[in-house]
């Protein structure tokens, strides 16, 4: 790859202790990693030059928690955020049904079951849609609203109700396989990373449930090689990365850095809108119910267990406060490394055992802005350590950022400026006590780099405002073109126009 100079640009520190230039400077990429920082560089032969004109240059930013699959295939689905009852989400449908090629489906995301006054039924969704099949997906990933000719095709047993939880996870292979193949090709994908790289992200953890290594393999080598990628594997599928020897960082193909063995993926717990996630408490409009684990106590250490002997970090969704705590047990009998993915409802207690273990705490933000009048009202009294941010860096926590797209957008922007406003349309800041710094936030959303200086990777963005000054609103803007250059390794893969 050829060398890169910058020039004129503004280094962001992250952290109050990081000594950075305080003007303008120039930096030096060499072979993937910053050589060089100071005023009026020389130029190596051949080297590319970029003047920034005095703009701001951070580490390239990372999103730590992604479905891919899902998020490339948005383009192609029914919108159906923003319904209120059933009754909206099948208008949309009828709506759309006439349109439907032979052979095709109806799939639809983005709606909320979990904020309606009841679930649909496969009846209604029948009456507006005949023999098509329709496959409406709620937009946290945990249930799916299937008419009975989409359950019919993707082999499930007929009902009248929503599929779920784990059923529903080994189901969505077959719904992919069927009605999605176009919104899977490598040209999709690509399409889709480019997008992402002018946001300034540089790299995405892919959580993707049924996608196996070789499926992305087969996307690199087919154009799709442009950011970092880390591939995470789940139960039913580990044994093939332990056969292969597979070792969390370790490279996929030959000599590429880029894209990587990711962690085991493991769902111990469901989600607020579906009543599912496990809690200590019950639920304010079912006071029988605490949710509950996808695992038996065994299983779950079973399988820390077996990742943690072959090498492999491990990602365990825990969203409500007792799955965490039970996730937690899990990993300091076993000895596991890794992270818990999303930490949406957490005791004060478990932090400290957090830290202690050096768990990293995988949190979504922008989940905030869906789920807080839901928390209101199923978990009543408890939203103060709803998304604890702040307790969990005063315990000592590492936090590290994403989107969960697409149950939010892919965009990290977004997450920095809901970790520090905590709010979005006028509203008044949803617990501002557990808020973030904006350097805070933007250090954990750049996958542990340091502020830019020599020894550091490649990985670059350069944008127009001063994110540590910048408004919430003025930081959510950066996502709007607001990105001016990004590099992977001293490779460019964005330059705005």
């Amino acid at each position: 790859m050829p060398d890169l100079l910058l020039r004129n640009v503004r280094i962001v520190p992250l952290s109050p202790r990081a000594v950075v230039p305080a003007g303008v400077v120039d930096v030096l990429v060499v072979d993937g990693v910053v050589t060089k920082v100071g005023e009026r560089l020389s130029r190596p032969v051949g080297a590319e030059v970029y003047d920034a004109g005095g703009r701001w240059l951070v580490p390239g930013l990372w999103d730590a928690h992604t479905h891919l699959a899902q998020w490339t295939l948005g383009a192609s689905r029914l919108d159906l955020r923003g319904t209120r009852s059933p009754a909206e989400a099948l208008a949309l449908v009828a709506a759309a049904a006439p349109d439907v090629e032979p052979g095709e489906a109806i799939v639809g995301m983005g709606h909320s079951a979990g904020t309606w006054d009841r679930w649909g039924t496969v009846a209604e969704l029948d009456s507006v849609t005949g023999g098509v099949p329709a496959i409406l997906v709620n937009h946290d990933f945990h249930h799916a609203w299937l008419n009975t000719a989409a359950l019919d095709a993707v082999d499930l047993p007929r009902r009248d109700d929503m599929v779920q939880e784990v059923e529903w996870y080994q189901a969505y292979p077959r719904v992919a396989e069927l009605f999605e193949a176009t919104g899977s090709r490598p040209s999709a994908y690509r399409r889709m990373l480019t997008r992402t790289a002018a946001l300034g992200v540089v790299g995405m953890t892919d959580f993707e449930v049924g996608v196996r290594l070789d499926d992305w393999r087969t996307r690199w080598l087919s154009g799709c090689d442009l950011l970092r990628i880390r591939v995470s594997t789940y139960a039913d599928q580990v044994e093939d990365a332990i056969a292969e020897g597979l070792r969390t960082g370790d490279p996929l193909l030959p000599y590429e850095d880029r894209l990587t063995m990711g962690p085991l993926k493991i769902i111990s717990d469901g989600s607020l809108g579906t009543r599912t996630a496990w809690c200590c408490d019950p639920y304010a409009d079912d006071p029988e119910s605490h949710g509950a684990p996808n695992q038996s106590p065994d299983e779950l250490r079973g399988l820390l267990g077996k990742a943690h002997a072959a090498g492999l970090d491990v990602s365990t969704h825990a969203i409500g406060d007792r799955a965490v705590s039970e996730a937690l047990a899990a990993y300091a009998e076993t000895g596991a490394r890794g992270r818990i993915e999303h930490a949406q409802l957490v005791r004060r207690a478990d932090l400290a055992v957090m830290a202690r273990l050096g768990i990293t705490a995988s949190v979504q933000p922008a989940h905030i802005l869906d789920d807080r009048e839901m928390t209101e009202g199923l978990w009543p009294g408890r939203e103060d350590r709803c998304f604890a941010t702040r307790w969990m860096l005063d315990a000592g926590v590492e936090i590290v950022l994403g989107s969960d797209a697409p149950v939010a957008p892919l965009d990290p922007w977004l997450a920095i400026a809901t970790a520090v406003g905590r709010s979005r349309d006028g509203k008044t800041a949803w617990h501002p006590e557990q808020a973030l710094t904006a350097q805070e936030a933007l250090a954990a959303s750049v996958d542990g780099q340091p502020s830019v200086g020599v020894g550091s990777i490649g990985d670059l963005a350069v944008v127009d405002v001063d994110p540590l000054s910048a408004s919430v609103a003025d930081l959510a803007a950066i996502s709007h073109g607001g990105v001016a250059l990004t590099t992977v390794g001293g490779r460019i893969v964005h330059q705005r126009a």
